[in-house]
């Protein structure tokens, strides 16, 4: 098997792009794919001021990787859930990549937002679901710090086979308001919310762990020990069997629904935002969920320590 471009020994082939190449063909072919993706919709220039939340996993690193290698303002945000010894050795992962690029990495803890306590311990305190909880302060403390920090747009390392995963699922039930709000880019609409892009939407799974061996890319290859059993998984294992025998499947669904989004738009609810009474960020309540997340573990705990 030939490298299409060169001619020389190809070491991957893509039949979703009907294409084999060799290492050096390869990360050229995925970085213009990235970079086309960036400028199509209109997510940063070089002018701009980037934020990347890294996880140490594949995803996060390689378009870290990505944007520093291209000449990118871009610093990651590593953000500690304590998760065991997942969180400390995904950490160290993230520690380990921005020294080897001498790039700069920002670390948020969760446990100062929440009295000593981690992600498990949170969502066992309030009985919810471990991903929900996290997803919930992630996304809090993502904005909050990409706004403080002064930049102007944060970066996801969420790839094709993530995205295509979330549509089959709001599809399958009929989301409409997740659906007419699905796109790669979520511009700010509020003066304490900062705008977030996806620039591997149209990467594979596949295509970026490829990338991401093919640099050197030395990240965290197991996954969080909460996602075991999530439905998208098996949603990916649905449509990893579609992609086999149709290869692009993923794609087209993909890119088809961004051309056809306009028919979800009349299911679009503009959000009505507020400043939270406690933190001043946004929400549709008088007090934003984090803010409630935080005071009622507060009260908890405080509960707790008056029985000992």
């Amino acid at each position: 098997m030939k490298c299409k471009i060169c001619g020389n020994k190809a070491v991957i082939k893509l039949r979703a792009h009907n294409i084999a190449l060799c290492e050096k063909d390869y990360i050229a072919f995925f970085e213009k794919r990235v970079l086309k993706t960036i400028r199509k919709y209109r997510m940063f220039d070089k002018d701009h001021k980037i934020l990347v939340a890294v996880s140490g996993g594949k995803d996060s690193l390689s378009i870290w990787e990505l944007l520093l290698s291209r000449g990118f303002n871009a610093v990651g945000l590593y953000i500690d859930l304590g998760i065991e010894n997942y969180s400390e050795d995904s950490k160290s992962k993230c520690i380990n990549f921005a020294k080897d690029k001498n790039a700069e990495l920002e670390i948020a803890n969760v446990k100062e937002y929440f009295n000593g306590l981690s992600i498990p311990e949170i969502a066992r305190y309030v009985r919810r679901k471990t991903c929900s909880v996290c997803g919930l302060i992630k996304r809090y403390i993502m904005n909050r710090r990409a706004l403080e920090g002064g930049y102007d747009v944060l970066v996801t390392g969420h790839n094709l086979d993530d995205e295509v995963s979330t549509l089959f699922g709001n599809m399958i039930h009929w989301q409409v308001e997740y659906l007419a709000r699905q796109f790669p880019v979520l511009e700010k609409n509020h003066d304490k919310m900062v705008k977030k892009v996806k620039p591997f939407v149209t990467s594979t799974e596949r295509e970026v762990a490829a990338y991401a061996l093919m640099k050197g890319i030395d990240y965290m290859e197991k996954e969080c020990p909460f996602s075991i059993g999530a439905t998208s998984l098996f949603y990916k294992r649905l449509l990893n069997e579609l992609e086999e025998k149709q290869p692009g499947s993923k794609l087209r669904f993909l890119n088809g629904f961004y051309e056809n989004s306009g028919i979800f738009q009349t299911f679009r609810k503009e959000l009505k935002l507020r400043a939270c009474e406690r933190c001043g960020y946004p929400t549709t309540e008088t007090v934003c969920s984090f803010c409630r997340l935080r005071e009622r573990i507060g009260n908890i705990v405080e509960k707790s320590e008056d029985r000992l």
